[in-house]
């Protein structure tokens, strides 16, 4: 761990004597000395921390080293802080001599070589500790053989893996039975599994509720986390999100008891299926209990895992239907291992390592597939924790985290700062481990890319879990399993990693590098727990509330050097940042989201000039156009934002500034304005994810899709036309911007999309959004991106049978047509046409009557979700002779008329028709 923070700031030392070897002058030397002591530190930790050294001597040493590293880089990031100011002052005196100028930097020099000198010399004495405490004798008679961590790892392709469930056989046949029994009966029902953390409880559910003959009686289901940080309106959502369709504003603004009735009603004509897992208290089941319709459909079923037994039998009351999960024993244990450490080969010496897990599912089965020496290497070091404590599962669970090489061990930690059980988004995890430093560089390869190998090798460690993914298989969202977070918040408590803030006690010297706030606690005064810390704060991530003026006035003196500001906003506000916010000139990552908020950025935005990440998520603000001088910007995440323009004036004093200045933007998400016009957007040849919103006609002229033709590397492309245009007027204008491709113009059938250019050179582009008016869609399948998985079309407004187009997409996999997308009457899905499809989702059509399904047509289905297409009286002819499908989704009059006809008739159609709808 210590070893990570060492190597990080020495290589940003290193970075710092190129870039900024004027501004350092006569203390280079000494800057040099500094980082040439943190490379042989970092070396000397490398060395300690893979041979397993554990002695107290050891820990107390390295805290020490710790202690002035965060002491050497608060001062080097001061100084250059002391600079930026200097600078920006010199520069509102341009008429002041070069003479005056050098004076007024001397004593910043002055100031920085003496305080290096003494970082200096307090580190050559720690290094010298080693001899004289003995030091060295230890981490030289520890095993020899620890393998070396490798930072360099083969890129492997992301794959959608298939769920790996541990066979808890007899486990899986009881709790069904005590389903099915329960399933007879006449009221609400409640089953549990019981057992201690990492015994595989979850698993257990998992293996039950996914099973299709468990899901057949129930009209719908729904699976929700519960944990310790128990919120009964985030539950309630989450379960009704599951069943029922909500509207934004419901989502937003429905409180507990309205959220509650409303599920309440809607269970009540339902036989449901409910599983709450991870249930930490009574209190959980007593809230949320007169929400679950006793008097439903009969048989209707709440499935209940955790830790306490009490909470069972107060959920349940009987023990006859409580399962608890029990320890394996010894082979049980041992015949897992092979299976999970070594893919069922035998390996003598193992089975002492696969006795000590205690028979916890779950930590065999996080167990990573290792060489022969590698475990022995860990069974040599298990006494260890074995002597503090037999029983417990963190020491255990330490095994895994100790393995770690140490540029991975900062990326687990820092999963920890989320709240227990979130799904975690991946992308914006990834962004947040860049803007920290935790990812090394290596040649040209994107930081993105080394950041996502960074999070496979923790999911392959099983060490977090796929939550989601995307449609080309990558990661888009993870989760931590609760003892695994357990064991990074408190490793992260020992290492003085972050702190956690209704954790802390403010009476005593701290020394707080990043603060973590849960719950509301942002309302109380965070300088608080600050005044005593005897360093700067570089990380404030909050997940709730919002700071106000006077919070950020007291916070002031302790962010000066912040690199992270997160804050999730989860109520109706907004935010004011500070107006000298841009004085944060380290600040890499800054993120406020929320939705429909309005976010007000002060013109000094302009002066982060470090910054890398700007997420305001769907939260509404007018960006000062100073933002385009940000050229370290690699994410622009502000899709219901719109940039201020530039004033003649400003660009005849400071120049031109556009978007073709950000040339290292990976993603960019952003209203549509005047910065479109011009063929500066094809400057931005890196971008890998664009999303345009509300772009009027007036934009959209040929350099735009010109543009649009250049950014080859796209994967995400959503392109939202203002509502009311048409593009029929712009087919004459870009028709020679075609024929420069020399693409066929077909001016009387005007069958181009509004000026797109072919996608053929689109290799990477998988998933594509167009919002807006169209007449006809391209005929010509060269016409799309060649792996084109998903797509989405609203109000789009064709007059022509899309299927017939869109059927012969290779790769297609999803398929959404959105509020008017068709107008048309009929849609037909011919036979082998949407070899692939896996879903179709058609909303709001107003128009549709029917749509025919012909044998051997959508043979991949999975899902079909047909919602307010009013006019379609009838289930899609041969919808129930696709052997695939298992979701069949209908909201308002869709296909009423035909389900009545199949409910009455009964037999087979009606059995599977049941089974899928939901």
């Amino acid at each position: 761990m210590e070893e990570g923070t060492v190597t990080l700031f020495a290589e940003k030392l290193s970075n710092l004597i190129l870039q900024e070897a004027s501004v350092f002058g006569e203390v280079e030397g000494q800057i040099k000395l500094l980082r040439n002591e943190l490379e042989l530190m970092g070396l000397f930790l490398r060395d300690v921390d893979s041979k397993r050294v554990y002695e107290e001597r050891v820990k107390a040493w390295v805290n020490q080293l710790r202690s002035a590293t965060h002491e050497a880089e608060d001062v080097i990031d001061e100084f250059i802080l002391k600079m930026d100011h200097r600078k920006r002052r010199l520069n509102t005196l341009k008429f002041l001599p070069t003479c005056v100028g050098m004076v007024d930097k001397l004593p910043f020099i002055h100031e920085l070589d003496s305080r290096v000198k003494d970082i200096n010399a307090k580190i050559g004495a720690i290094m010298a500790n080693r001899s004289k405490y003995g030091l060295e004798d230890l981490t030289a008679s520890s095993s020899s053989t620890a393998d070396q961590a490798v930072s360099h790892k083969e890129k492997r392709a992301p794959v959608v893996e298939e769920s790996d469930v541990v066979e808890i056989i007899d486990g899986a046949k009881k709790v069904k039975q005590m389903l099915m029994m329960k399933v007879e009966t006449s009221t609400r029902s409640v089953v549990s599994i019981v057992g201690m953390g990492g015994l595989g409880k979850t698993t257990l559910a998992k293996n039950v509720y996914n099973q299709r003959d468990v899901q057949g009686p129930f009209d719908c289901k729904a699976w929700v986390y519960v944990s310790q940080e128990f919120r009964a309106r985030e539950i309630l959502l989450a379960i009704a999100l599951q069943v029922m369709p909500l509207s934004d504003e419901e989502k937003k603004e429905m409180g507990e008891d309205e959220l509650g009735k409303k599920l309440f009603g809607y269970l009540g004509e339902k036989k449901y299926l409910v599983v709450m897992d991870d249930v930490w208290s009574s209190e959980v089941w007593s809230r949320l209990q007169p929400h679950f319709p006793d008097q439903a459909k009969d048989g209707s079923i709440v499935l209940i895992t955790t830790r306490n037994k009490e909470i069972a039998l107060h959920a349940t009351y009987s023990e006859e239907f409580i399962y608890e999960l029990r320890h394996m024993n010894d082979v049980e244990s041992w015949q897992l291992f092979l299976k999970k450490a070594f893919r069922g080969t035998d390996c003598d010496k193992m089975q002492r390592l696969a006795s000590c897990y205690r028979g916890v599912r779950r930590l065999i089965v996080d167990t990573k597939e290792k060489t022969k020496q590698s475990w022995e290497k860990v069974l040599a070091s298990i006494e260890w924790h074995l002597d503090q404590g037999p029983d417990s599962c963190m020491r255990i669970l330490a095994l895994s985290y100790n393995d770690l090489p140490f540029y991975l061990k900062s990326c687990f930690l820092y999963c920890g700062i989320f709240p227990e059980d979130s799904e975690i988004d991946a992308w914006d995890l990834i962004k947040l481990w860049m803007a920290e430093g935790f990812i090394q560089r290596r040649g040209k390869e994107r930081l993105e890319d080394i950041a996502e190998e960074y999070m496979h090798e923790l999911i392959h460690r099983s060490l977090i879990q796929v939550a989601d993914r995307r449609l080309n298989g990558r990661v888009k969202s993870c989760r931590m399993h609760d003892l695994l977070r357990e064991l990074a918040v408190k490793q992260a408590k020992d290492a003085n990693f972050f702190k956690v803030h209704e954790n802390m006690d403010s009476t005593f010297p701290i020394s707080i590098r990043r603060l973590v706030i849960h719950q509301n606690l942002i309302n109380h005064d965070i300088s608080q727990c600050l005044h005593n810390s005897s360093s700067q704060l570089r990380t404030l991530v909050s997940f709730s509330g919002t700071i106000g003026k006077k919070s950020w006035g007291s916070l002031q003196e302790h962010i000066k050097l912040l690199t992270v500001l997160n804050l999730s906003e989860k109520e109706v506000g907004g935010h004011v940042l500070p107006r000298d916010i841009g004085q944060l000139i380290h600040l890499k990552f800054l993120c406020i989201k929320g939705f429909r908020s309005h976010v007000k950025l002060p013109s000094s935005i302009g002066g982060l000039v470090n910054l890398q990440s700007l997420d305001l998520g769907g939260n509404d603000c007018n960006i000062p156009h100073s933002i385009w001088n940000l050229k370290k910007l690699r994410h622009l995440e502000c899709w219901n934002c719109k940039i201020s323009s530039q004033s003649q004036i400003n660009k005849c004093v400071n120049g031109y500034l556009g978007v073709e200045q950000l040339t290292n933007l990976q993603t960019l998400a952003l209203k549509g304005g005047s910065w479109l016009e011009g063929d500066d957007l094809g400057k931005l040849i890196q971008l890998r994810s664009l999303e345009l919103s509300k772009c009027s006609t007036s934009y959209l002229k040929t350099e735009f899709f010109e543009s649009i033709a250049k950014l080859t590397v796209l994967e995400i492309l959503n392109l939202s036309f203002t509502e009311g245009h048409t593009m029929k007027t712009l087919v004459n204008r870009l028709g020679s911007v075609w024929e420069k491709k020399n693409v066929t113009i077909d001016h009387h059938n005007k069958t181009l999309l509004p000026g797109l250019m072919p996608f053929s050179h689109h290799a990477y582009l998988y998933e594509l959004s167009l919002n807006g008016m169209l007449e006809k869609l391209p005929k010509e399948i060269e016409f799309y991106p060649p792996k084109l998985l998903g797509l989405q079309l609203w109000r789009c407004k064709l007059r022509d049978d899309p299927m017939m187009i869109l059927e012969k997409l290779p790769s297609l996999r999803i398929l959404e047509l959105w509020f008017n997308a068709y107008t048309g009457k009929k849609m037909v899905c011919s036979s082998g046409g949407f070899l692939q499809l896996e879903r179709l989702k058609l909303f709001y059509l107003n128009e549709l009557v029917e749509l025919i399904v012909e044998r051997g047509a959508m043979s991949s289905l999975k899902t079909l979700e047909i919602w307010r297409c009013d006019k379609m009286e009838k289930l899609p002819h041969g919808l129930l002779e696709q052997t695939n499908l298992e979701k069949l989704s209908l909201l308002g009059s869709s296909c009423h008329k035909s389900i009545k006809e199949i409910e009455e008739v009964g037999g087979e159609y009606w059995d599977k028709l049941r089974k899928i709808m939901c």
